[in-house]
C-alpha cells in the first residue's frame, strides 16, 4: 500500500509540475481594442528605459535606437545578455504579433510559450496599462531593424532549463505594497513611473536567495550584481535631497554636492531627462513619500 501511495503521489507531483510549467502558449488578453499613438509610445519607450538595456554596448546616442542587444548583466545565477529586440523578423521581434508583445511584456512568455528569465523586468511591466502597452507597440514597429544575432546567456547548466521559471513566477510575480504618506495624485503618478515603467526597484531593492525582490526593503539599496560596490538606498532614510534637488538630478545628472551620475545611472538620466518636468517632479514626490529603509 505504501508503494502504491508513493507512486500515486509521485504521479500527482509530475502532473502538477507539467501543468504549472507548461510551455504551451497561454491565451492572454491582447490590447487590440486600444488605438496606439507613436508619439506617446516614444514617451513610454524612454520612461521604460528600453534602449538602456537593449542597445549595443558603447554605442553613440544616434545608434541607441538600434536595439541589437548584447549588453552583459552579471548576476549570482550567471551572465544574462540583452537580446536583439529590433524589428528584424529573423533575429529580432519583427515577426511578433501585438499579442506576442503583450505576452512578453506583461507575462514574461515568448511566442513559443517559453518563460523568459526575470532579468527581463516583466514583473514590473506586468502593471503597465493597456493603453501604454498599445502605444509602446506602435512605437516599437517604427524602430530600425538589425540582423545581428542575440548572444546566448552564459548560465550554469542547472539554470538553462526554463520550465522551472514558472515556479519562480509563482513565488515572485507580485507588486510592491508601499505605504505612502500621501495620496496626492502626483505621488500616485510617481509610483507608476518608479514601480512600473522605470522599474527602479530592479536595481535599488535587495533580493532573496532565488533572485526575487525583497519588498520589505523597497528601494533600500542592494548589492551591485557586477560585484563592485552597492546600489544606493534612495528612501528618505538615506536620501535627504529636496524635491527640487531630485528633479535636477533626474534632469542633468548633477547632485547637490556637484557630483555627477555615473555607471548605469548615466543611461537612466538620459531617459528621465526626456520626461516632462511634471513627471520628474512626480518621481521626486514619490521618493519623499515612501517609508524609509534603514539598512
Amino acid at each position: 500500500m505504501k508503494i502504491i501511495a508513493l507512486s500515486t503521489f509521485a504521479v500527482i507531483l509530475i502532473l502538477a509540475f507539467s501543468v504549472i510549467t507548461s510551455e504551451n502558449i497561454p491565451e492572454f488578453s491582447s490590447v487590440e481594442n486600444y488605438q496606439g499613438s507613436l508619439k506617446k509610445g516614444e514617451y513610454i519607450f524612454n520612461a521604460s528605459g528600453c534602449a538602456s538595456c537593449h542597445s549595443s554596448p558603447d554605442t553613440t546616442d544616434e545608434e541607441k535606437l538600434v536595439l541589437t542587444g548584447g549588453r552583459a548583466f552579471p548576476s549570482p545565477f550567471g551572465t544574462f545578455y540583452a537580446p536583439n529586440i529590433s524589428m528584424d523578423k529573423v533575429h529580432g521581434i519583427g515577426a511578433w504579433s501585438e499579442k506576442d508583445f503583450v505576452n512578453a511584456v506583461r507575462h514574461g512568455v515568448s511566442p513559443e510559450g517559453k518563460h523568459y528569465y526575470p532579468s527581463f523586468p516583466y514583473t514590473a511591466y506586468a502593471n503597465m496599462t493597456d493603453q501604454d502597452i498599445a502605444d509602446l507597440w506602435v512605437y516599437f514597429r517604427s524602430i530600425p531593424e538589425s540582423s545581428k544575432p542575440s548572444i546566448d546567456h552564459d548560465l550554469p547548466i542547472y539554470i538553462r532549463w526554463r520550465r522551472p521559471v514558472a515556479f519562480w513566477k509563482l513565488l515572485n510575480n507580485s507588486e510592491p505594497t508601499v505605504k505612502l504618506i500621501s495620496s496626492d495624485p502626483t505621488v500616485e503618478r510617481g509610483a507608476y513611473l518608479v514601480e512600473t515603467l522605470a522599474h527602479c526597484g530592479e536595481c535599488h531593492t535587495s533580493r532573496n536567495l532565488i533572485g526575487g525582490l525583497q519588498y520589505e526593503y523597497w528601494l533600500g539599496g542592494a548589492k551591485n550584481p557586477a560585484g563592485k560596490g552597492i546600489i544606493p538606498n534612495i528612501t528618505p532614510a538615506k536620501l535627504h535631497w529636496s524635491e527640487a534637488e531630485i528633479v535636477e538630478y533626474l534632469t542633468s545628472g548633477f547632485t547637490p554636492d556637484f557630483d555627477v551620475a555615473g555607471g548605469h545611472m548615466v543611461d537612466v538620466i538620459k531617459n528621465t531627462s526626456r520626461l516632462t518636468e511634471e513627471d520628474r517632479l512626480s518621481i521626486a514626490k514619490y521618493l519623499k513619500a515612501i517609508p524609509g529603509v534603514k539598512k
